[in-house]
Formats: structure tokens, C-alpha cells, sequence
């Protein structure tokens, strides 16, 4: 079968409390299904932070809807630190999470009905979805955009849909993003100085702009709830760029990782040291959260930014009775029965 990459299973959010920034995610975008939440070391990262244990606090949310999840995490053997200086648009890292909607417009409404204060404004993109621009309480940005890739019914939001990232080289970031990672379709490549990022930090500079989605459907057990999404590459062209987690650790305030849901994890290794990626970190057989289970890896990217890959081998469906679903017994590119990837919503978190 070789290396599969289904989809973005999530991105992690470095953030003083988890409780209270989940309680605002939930409220901002319904992300409100709970896969796992533990405290715990974690060991194995110590290179990324100070090559020191540090112990840290994280839980992983899903939408229903679909969509890739949010793992909030905070450390709590030490206080998380923020850049020491204001990220822009094009420095390096994850700059922008992109958050599903089906209406751009109705979404901002039913925001503002629930007591946020979202100052961003609707706007069309270049494929003639409508977006807007916002932040959370601890300034990081999101952009709600609309989709059509759903797993289900939402009354309201949805998971995560892509990332920004801003990269040194877009061609040298293309061939590990659109190559080996499989996001090989290029819906738009522009360089210029963007309007609709006029309220973003650096939106009045020039930049080339690459949106990446996939020319083939997602395949795995969990690509239908995760769908496909879109990587975002920009590369600032007035400056040179800051990497936004300078001097700081993984952890520390900000988007700390890029985490792609895949099957096959050695094929994979294969296929991204041939490329000059070998990975950094690795569980190398199951780690276990408590309540799942797999084995994750990390590489960086060109600009040392973090992507990590996760193969899932075991999940809660319903907790309370010990079910859980071993991935590993089944077809690893067949799509896991909708009913029982619906029964997650019985972790749902209610405010």
C-alpha cells in the first residue's frame, strides 16, 4: 500500500490554560468533542524543549461536522513564553489556522450573537468562498472560511481546514508540502500585496501566495471526518523572515505543530529521509494517551517549523463502556463506518 496521508488530524495551540482555551474555542468555532485530554511528560520532545522533561497539560477536541481537531496544550512545569516580537505574515511557522464554516457571513453573525468580540470582515476569495480574519484571546489568528467538505450537519462552525505557513522559499516548500505530503494541487499562486490582508500584521507588504489542496480524495479510516483541507504558503518578499518560534520551545505560546493523520508510518520514514527529511522524533511503536493510543513522529520543514504525523491505533468510541476500536484490524484505506465515528459526539463537552 506504502505511505497514506489522509488529511489534517490537527494542529496543536500552546496556551496558559487549557480549560479556559478550550472553553473559548468551543465557544468561538463548536469545537467541543473531547478524543482525549491527559496530563503527562513529554519525554520524548525534550530536544525541542531545552533538553529538559518538561510536563505538560493537553487535550485533543473534534467538530462533528468534520474537520481537523484543535490539541490544546499547556505546559506545566514551566510558564509558556511568547515571541519576543509581533509575528507577520510570512515569517516562519504557522501564522494562520483556517477554520470551516458553510457561511462566512452567518458564522460572524452567530459570533457576535454569543458575546465575541470578532472585529474581521467578510471577504471573497479567489475561488469565490467568502472569509474573514480573526483573533483569540491570546492574539493568535484564524480565518473562517467557508467549505463544502463536510462529514456532517453543523448548527454551528467547524474543525480545523488548513493552515498559513510562512516559508523562506515557496519552491523549496513545495516539494515537501505538494511532493511527499501529497498537496499537489495549486489552486492559486500570486504575488502581490493582498487586500484582504490589509488588518493582518505586515498585510500592507508584497508576498507570492501558494494554496495547495489535493488532486486525489482522502483515503484512510478517518478521512471522511477529517476531509482533505488546504495548506496556505507565503513567503514574504519586502523583508527577510523571523522564525516565529525563535529561541522559544515547542509548547510555548502560538501554533506549535502541523499534525497529519496517516497510515503506513515507516514507508513513510522511507519516503520522507530519501527527501532529506528525516525525522526528529519518534515513538517508534505506541505511545498511549490514556484513552488513545498510536505512534507519532516529527520532521521540520525547510525552516525548521514542525510537522508531526500521527497513525492512530486505537480510540475511544464510547469510553464509559470500554469500547474502543483497534484501526489496526481493519482496511487502512477504507473509511470507518459513519455510526461509529458519530458515536464520538457522546465526549462531547456541553457549556
Amino acid at each position: 500500500m506504502g505511505k497514506l496521508i489522509s488529511g489534517i488530524q490537527q494542529v496543536g495551540i500552546g496556551v496558559p490554560d487549557v480549560h479556559r482555551a478550550w472553553s473559548w474555542y468551543r465557544k468561538a468555532f463548536g469545537i467541543d468533542v473531547r478524543m482525549f485530554e491527559e496530563k503527562a511528560e513529554a519525554a520524548l520532545m525534550k530536544s525541542y524543549t531545552g533538553n529538559e522533561v518538561q510536563t505538560r497539560h493537553a487535550a485533543l477536541a473534534l467538530h462533528m461536522a468534520g474537520g481537523g481537531g484543535l490539541e490544546i496544550w499547556q505546559f506545566t512545569s514551566r510558564k509558556p513564553q511568547p515571541a519576543s516580537f509581533i509575528p507577520k505574515l510570512g515569517d516562519t511557522g504557522v501564522f494562520v489556522l483556517k477554520v470551516k464554516c458553510q457561511d462566512a457571513k452567518e458564522m460572524l453573525e452567530m459570533q457576535k450573537a454569543r458575546g465575541l468580540d470578532v472585529k474581521g470582515q467578510v471577504k471573497q476569495r479567489s475561488d469565490g468562498s467568502s472569509h474573514y480574519y480573526m483573533n483569540d484571546p491570546h492574539g493568535f489568528w484564524f480565518e473562517v472560511v467557508e467549505s463544502n467538505e463536510w462529514f456532517g450537519p453543523t448548527n454551528f462552525g467547524g474543525g480545523v481546514g488548513g493552515a498559513v505557513l510562512g516559508v523562506s522559499d515557496i519552491d523549496r516548500a513545495i516539494k515537501l508540502y505538494g511532493g511527499v505530503l501529497g498537496y499537489d494541487r495549486v489552486v492559486q499562486d500570486d504575488t502581490k500585496i493582498f487586500e484582504e490582508w490589509s488588518d493582518l500584521p505586515g498585510g500592507s507588504e508584497r508576498y507570492r501566495r501558494v494554496i495547495l489542496k489535493r488532486l486525489e480524495p482522502s483515503k484512510g479510516p478517518f478521512s471522511e471526518l477529517l476531509g482533505s483541507g488546504e495548506l496556505e504558503l507565503v513567503q514574504a518578499l519586502d523583508r527577510e523572515p523571523k522564525a516565529i518560534y525563535s529561541d522559544r520551545f515547542w509548547g510555548d505560546l502560538g501554533f506549535i505543530h502541523l499534525c497529519f493523520d496517516v497510515r503506513n508510518m515507516k514507508d513513510l520514514e522511507v519516503e520522507l529521509t530519501a527527501a532529506g527529511y528525516p525525522f526528529t522524533v519518534d515513538s517508534s511503536n505506541s505511545f498511549d494517551m490514556g484513552e488513545a493510543s498510536g505512534q507519532f513522529s516529527y520532521i521540520e520543514d525547510p525552516d525548521g517549523t514542525l510537522i508531526e504525523f500521527v497513525e492512530t491505533h486505537k480510540i475511544p468510541i464510547v469510553k464509559k463502556i470500554g469500547w474502543f476500536v483497534d484501526v489496526r484490524k481493519r482496511a487502512q484505506e477504507k473509511p470507518l463506518p459513519k455510526w461509529m465515528l458519530r458515536l464520538l459526539a457522546i465526549n462531547r463537552i456541553k457549556d
